[in-house]
């Protein structure tokens, strides 16, 4: 009877496991600290205000990390403590705010602060991914017009060329290629495709070489590239800021700074300045090591920072800074990229056109009436 208990308990396990597999997305995660963070207010025993916050979600993942919550604060652990067990869920920058407002007895001030400052973060991240999508609309609607006229419209054109015995210019003829391969091989070449995109999700998930060439390549693309690397100091900035400012030490800030930020080439880079902090070397002199990622004026204000005394504020300064970049690139992004986004879809599409034209001009002005 024990070992079918413990059977149970241990398929139980499993499931939870698997539930709490994925990555809580950055919004829902708000919406747990919020809801969380009023009922506290509200004067509501964080046991209590879980409880509430379980019977609202329908979602057995959620439910499942409500219960694990709820049973390690029943026995006797902080609520930041029962937090770090879910850091896919959870990153340092959150247990660590949330741990000093229960040590300090201020759980509702570090909650509303840190719903705050991951609305902030969700408002950066939206700001890139909406600039991101018109040239990503533009193109595919540029490939699929380009695919409609040379898989629809093109072939049923080509029996009157051949049966006229026209000679065809080398545009027509290329065409005519094209079409042809994509009638035979486009299913098989689309399949292709995307088995190598996931290939590559997957690797870049999986393996680290992978990741960290994808980050650096991303880096570097021109006019998006200083837009992402932006974005990063942003959030590495605000982040490392508030951590100072709430009484934490610099190499744990680091270091809690580093597991939050999702680009390779960043943590790697905070990993070594980590170290050098631990032996006593300054935060400017670390970020001075890196100049392709911090910009000479962040290590300018940081070294200010350190030489006043008020490194928290020279950084929450930097914060501001490069959210504003981020702003300018955003609004500018659509105009800078326009033009050629405007210039490929035309020589694409009128490189079709002239193809289809060129043939039957030149077949209309041999024709003589009879």
């Amino acid at each position: 009877m024990s070992r079918y208990i413990q059977r149970i308990l241990y398929v139980k396990d499993v499931v939870r496991n698997f539930l709490l597999s994925e990555r809580m997305p950055l919004k829902e995660r708000i919406s747990f600290i919020k809801r969380l963070s009023f009922l506290v207010r509200a004067g509501i025993p964080i046991i209590e205000s879980l409880n509430i916050i379980r019977a609202q979600s329908h979602s057995p993942r959620k439910i499942a990390l409500y219960n694990g919550i709820i049973d390690d604060i029943a026995n006797g652990q902080y609520l930041s403590t029962s937090l770090s067990k879910h850091h896919k869920l959870f990153d340092d920058f959150s247990v660590h705010l949330i741990r000093l407002g229960e040590t300090s007895g201020t759980l509702n001030q570090s909650l509303e602060y840190l719903v705050t400052e991951l609305e902030k973060k969700s408002a950066l991240k939206r700001k890139v991914v909406s600039a991101l999508i018109y040239p990503l609309f533009i193109t595919i609607t540029t490939i699929g017009i380009s695919a409609l006229l040379t898989l629809y419209i093109f072939p049923k054109i080509v029996p009157i060329f051949v049966s006229l015995h026209a000679r065809l210019p080398i545009t027509t003829q290329v065409l005519m290629a094209v079409s042809e391969y994509l009638r035979v091989w486009g299913l098989l070449t689309l399949l292709i495709i995307c088995i190598l995109l996931l290939a590559y999700l997957i690797g870049r998930k999986t393996n680290p070489y992978i990741r960290r060439t994808s980050d650096s390549l991303l880096l570097c693309l021109p006019v998006v590239g200083t837009m992402f690397k932006n974005y990063h100091l942003a959030n590495l900035m605000r982040t490392l800021g508030i951590m100072l400012k709430s009484g934490i030490p610099i190499g744990g800030a680091i270091g809690a700074v580093r597991n939050a930020t999702t680009n390779r080439i960043y943590h790697t880079a905070l990993s070594s300045i980590a170290e050098n902090i631990n032996s006593g070397e300054p935060l400017s002199r670390g970020f001075s090591a890196y100049p392709r990622l911090f910009p000479e004026i962040s290590v300018q204000l940081i070294m200010v920072g350190e030489k006043t005394g008020n490194l928290s504020h020279s950084l929450l300064y930097l914060s501001e800074l490069y959210e504003s970049e981020v702003d300018d690139s955003t609004r500018n992004l659509s105009s800078t990229i326009e033009p050629f986004l405007m210039l490929f879809m035309g020589l694409i599409v009128g490189l079709i056109a002239v193809s289809i034209i060129t043939p039957i001009y030149e077949i209309t002005q041999h024709l003589q009436p009879r």
